[in-house]
């Protein structure tokens, strides 16, 4: 046993985030929903690289006028 392990421990933190999870079980599935809506999303490779190659290179100064 390693002389930093505390078995019998557990944070405030950890009691109230299992506190949560014990009162309202329903959260995780939400959490997941959630993360679903902003962020696992399916990428278009072809879009993407047609994008990329339609981009024009910004000018090292951008409000210098061509006059």
């Amino acid at each position: 046993m390693s002389i930093f392990a505390r078995p019998h421990y557990t944070s405030e933190v950890t009691d109230f985030i299992n506190q949560m999870k014990k009162d309202k079980p329903q959260l995780e599935a939400q959490q997941l929903a959630g993360r679903a809506l902003l962020w696992d999303k399916q990428v278009n490779y072809e879009v993407q690289a047609d994008s990329e190659q339609a981009r024009v290179a910004q000018q090292p100064y951008v409000y210098q006028t061509h006059n």
